[in-house]
């Protein structure tokens, strides 16, 4: 039996555009599946900010950052905790290839295929208040012009353009159920097709099947995202033993097609699956007022002035501030007993400090208008932060504290807070806050951040009493648990090659972005320094694509 095409991609999101455009650079035919329809092509990058992890690049010496590979690489080693033995053999040499990456050719690559980049860099996940323990030391994070919309265009336009070619097919609404492999070697896939949809981009789809197919090539490229959008494979690999249960509320950070069936049919074909437990969910989830899929959450991007209280009204312990540790501050607010916590800010806060995930909550981003974005820094909050404001169950606001906590409670989910505990926080902070010194270490990492210039400008609010009504009305945002990376995977060689359950390579067979833990089966270990969503998709994807446009016959 001939083949249909020299690679199948399996999965038409960030991952899977990279690898076809690397195979189609090199004249190779690429047939993309994916049971979505034309609608979702770019995946769940479409929906990101556009965040990418770079290293000593020109926007971060402007702003004056000094960064360079060898503390980039401390801080992803010492986030990643790599520990153990066969499962983070590849991870750890991919962490070391990344990093390289990201330090050197990354923002090239980028660039030559027309992505430009935001002037500023922002200073995501800030770490646990140790120089050897998680976080990014300096900032790192740089936003795409044009945020996620962006980084998938300058992919799929020559992806696109390699298609009217005829060299890629892209074969929409096509659901993989089985991979097909004969003499221990991948050589295509077999499924469903789907009923046609038009429903839009990210909305839940049918999974009426209306006919099979099966589809042979000398390779097969697994790119379909992570299980996300598939709470009960969440809590299936849930890691009880460091993180406590599995809570019993989350909300959905991701479209419902990232359901992560592609991993257990990569595994029952002899793939090694490796660092399950490992995944990376946020705890400042709302829910959307104007929601595109299922339980559809976005994230609050804060800065690092909220005070952050428990469902009860006890303050969370240092160093678990808005932007410092994502994965420490889950684990405690787990062992709370509940699913959701609180900030409580001022208007002065939220219209400095306040940003959402999401290219479609950043219209002035992902619009590239340079006008819109400087409205930022004038006073008023964004318009997608003011819709949440007027619209958002999460939100309460009020002029009095005693108001403030008396609205929490009403619709505070199976818990009360106490408002003595909340007040005597909230006077404590005002008293505190009144000195440019102070014993809460909080307020010294307000003013660590603001001595970074593009934070001063435009992302951290000067320090403030909160009880000051020059400053208010006072604000509380509920803030729930939101599902959204896996960092385990497919175990892949670093040119992308899945690896079997013995450790020899599967011939055939590639698996690249989040469905490979973002390379090798988990190249974040158990903490991701953020911007590494993208980026690891268009790494992981490039490796798979130029190891087999070499290869193959």
């Amino acid at each position: 039996m001939g083949f249909d095409a020299d690679v199948i991609v399996v999965g038409a999101g960030l991952a899977g555009l990279v690898a076809a455009y690397e195979l189609t650079r090199a004249g190779r035919r690429v047939v993309v599946v994916d049971q979505e329809n034309e609608a979702n092509l770019g995946g769940q990058a479409f929906w990101s900010l556009g965040g990418l992890f770079l290293v000593d690049t020109p926007e971060q010496r402007r702003t004056g950052v000094k960064d360079s590979y060898e503390l980039a690489l401390a801080d992803w080693l010492d986030s990643a905790g790599f520990d153990r033995g066969r499962e983070d053999h590849w991870p750890r040499q991919w962490a070391h290839a990344y990093v390289d990456f990201a330090s050197g050719e990354k923002r090239r690559y980028l660039h030559d295929l027309g992505l430009r980049l935001m002037p500023t860099v922002g200073w995501a996940e800030r770490g646990g208040g140790s120089a050897t323990g998680h976080g990014n030391s300096v900032p790192r994070f740089h936003i795409a012009w044009g945020s996620g919309p962006e980084v998938v265009r300058v992919f799929r336009e020559p992806v696109l353009d390699a298609a009217a070619r005829g060299l890629v097919d892209f074969r929409f609404r096509h659901r993989v159920d089985a991979l097909v492999v004969e003499q221990g070697a991948a050589v295509g896939v077999r499924g469903s097709v789907l009923a046609p949809s038009s429903e839009p981009r990210g909305a839940a789809s049918s999974r009426d099947t209306v006919a099979e197919f099966e589809l042979r090539a000398q390779a097969v490229v697994v790119t379909s995202g992570g299980i996300g959008g598939n709470h009960e494979l969440v809590r299936e690999n849930w890691p009880v033993e460091r993180m406590g249960p599995a809570p019993r509320s989350m909300i959905t950070g991701v479209p419902a097609y990232v359901d992560g069936r592609m991993l257990g049919i990569s595994e029952a074909a002899g793939g090694s699956v490796v660092n399950r437990d490992r995944m990376w969910h946020y705890t400042e989830g709302v829910k959307n007022w104007d929601p595109i899929w299922p339980d559809h959450a976005i994230r609050i991007l804060p800065g690092p002035s909220s005070l952050w209280f428990d469902a009860t009204g006890r303050r969370l312990p240092a160093p678990l501030f808005p932007g410092h540790d994502t994965l420490a501050t889950l684990r405690h607010i787990i062992a709370t007993g509940h699913d959701h916590s609180w900030f409580v800010l001022t208007r002065s806060i939220v219209e400095r400090e306040f940003a959402l995930s999401g290219s479609e909550q950043n219209p002035d981003v992902t619009g590239k208008d340079v006008t819109l974005v400087l409205s930022r820094v004038k006073k008023g909050a964004p318009g997608p932060v003011r819709a949440f404001l007027d619209h958002g169950e999460d939100f309460v606001v009020r002029d009095t504290l005693r108001e403030l906590v008396d609205g929490m409670n009403a619709i505070a989910p199976g818990a009360s807070l106490d408002f003595s505990a909340v007040e005597r926080e909230v006077l404590a902070h005002d008293r505190a806050v009144t000195n440019t010194y102070a014993k809460d270490l909080q307020l010294m990492a307000v003013r660590n951040a603001r001595a970074y210039l593009p934070d001063r400008i435009t992302r951290v609010a000067a320090p403030h009493r909160f009880l000051d009504p020059a400053h208010g009305p006072l604000i509380a945002v509920r803030l729930h648990l939101l599902t959204r990376k896996t960092l385990g995977g497919l175990e892949t060689t670093l040119d992308s090659q899945v690896v079997r359950t013995d450790g020899e390579p599967f011939e055939g067979l590639y698996a690249a972005g989040e469905v490979a833990g973002f390379g090798g089966g988990g190249v974040h270990g158990y903490n991701a320094l953020e911007g590494t969503f993208l980026g690891g998709c268009v790494f992981s994807g490039r490796a798979a694509g130029r190891a087999l446009a070499t290869r193959l016959a």
